[in-house]
């Protein structure tokens, strides 16, 4: 045995330096592929009766990598997606491994050749006008919470950010301009990746975060829970569900739905659509990196369909002039 074979060493290095440092992913995405391997690991071992400290490389062999993959879907009781994430995990172990190892490249080969699963892709869910505009009205704004919930989720609109992204943005992101300036005010959000992108606000909006902000410091978070700590993403989430249940209690259109924080996203993309704004301004508001991405949303408005059915729609009737009677088409056809 080499210290090639000995496999912590790989995932030490596969966690902190090739995900981190190299490829620079985003928080969530690290510990995605951090959560992957605290399962695959210990499966690993038990099959193969070694501790998890002494495993090698060639524990992870292509028959114990697809049982874990099929416990994933039936004892866990994980969906296709989970389970293809969890592959798309090792997937990317076993190249980083194989980069840096010659010896491990069969290795590495084997573990490439499991396929993801085909999974239904599921219609994208987003709100209607009139069911956005009952969410936003279900906060009770005579409170210092309801005004702080109702913050959040014009901004949420507004933005089109993603739950994440709403928790991190600090004082010092925003630019809400002077009280009576007629600039166009913005907010720089951190997507995936810390990729940076900046969003124009509504003076509706700005008019929200003001209070918010207050004079407090740059560095602290705009959005804060009743403790004085900054929101988290999870809380973001519980806010968006506790008004929804709300909502779905009067409009029995939105109990239907599932509305997430990014189910406000897919309505502010959808929503730009079908108000004439380009695809590719879409993409950039949403912080896509592929434009593929941001072509869901055009597949997904029924709106959109009906009105370019109705352009093309055959009318009822004869034509008044079937084309054996047009005497002026027919003399031009013999003078050819």
């Amino acid at each position: 045995m080499t210290n090639t074979d000995l496999l912590s060493p790989w995932v030490r290095r596969f966690l902190l330096e090739y995900l981190v440092v190299e490829r620079n992913l985003a928080r969530n995405t690290q510990k995605s592929y951090r959560d992957t391997l605290r399962q695959f690991l210990p499966y690993v071992a038990r099959t193969a009766h070694r501790r998890i400290d002494r495993l090698l490389v060639g524990d992870l062999t292509l028959a114990r990598t697809r049982a874990f993959l099929q416990d994933v879907e039936e004892t866990r009781g994980c969906g296709i997606a989970t389970r293809n994430q969890r592959l798309a995990a090792i997937r990317s172990l076993a190249r980083f491994i194989g980069l840096h190892s010659p010896e491990h490249l069969q290795w590495c080969g084997q573990i490439q050749t499991i396929a993801l699963k085909k999974t239904a892709r599921t219609l994208i869910a987003y709100l209607e006008k009139d069911e956005l505009d009952a969410l936003l009205e279900m906060p009770d704004r005579r409170t210092v919470q309801g005004r702080r919930d109702y913050a959040v989720l014009l901004f949420l609109y507004n933005t089109g950010a993603r739950a994440d992204e709403v928790a991190h943005v600090q004082i010092g992101d925003l630019d809400l301009g002077a009280a009576s300036s007629r600039d166009v005010s913005s907010v720089i959000l951190r997507g995936k990746g810390n990729k940076l992108r900046r969003c124009p606000l509504w003076p509706r909006t700005v008019d929200e975060l003001r209070p918010l902000v207050g004079q407090r410091t740059t560095s602290q978070h705009v959005f804060l829970n009743r403790r004085g700590q900054p929101l988290t993403r999870f809380g973001v989430h519980a806010l968006v569900k506790r008004y929804t249940k709300k909502v779905a209690a009067k409009q029995p259109s939105v109990a239907k739905k599932r509305v997430s924080p990014h189910t406000i996203r897919h309505t502010r993309a959808t929503h730009l659509l079908r108000a004439g704004v380009d695809i590719n301004t879409i993409r950039a508001w949403l912080g896509h990196v592929c434009l593929s991405t941001t072509n869901v949303y055009a597949e997904v408005d029924l709106e959109m369909k009906a009105k370019a059915l109705g352009k093309c729609e055959i009318k009822s009737g004869k034509s008044k002039m079937p084309w054996r009677k047009d005497t002026e088409l027919m003399e031009f056809l013999r003078t050819l």
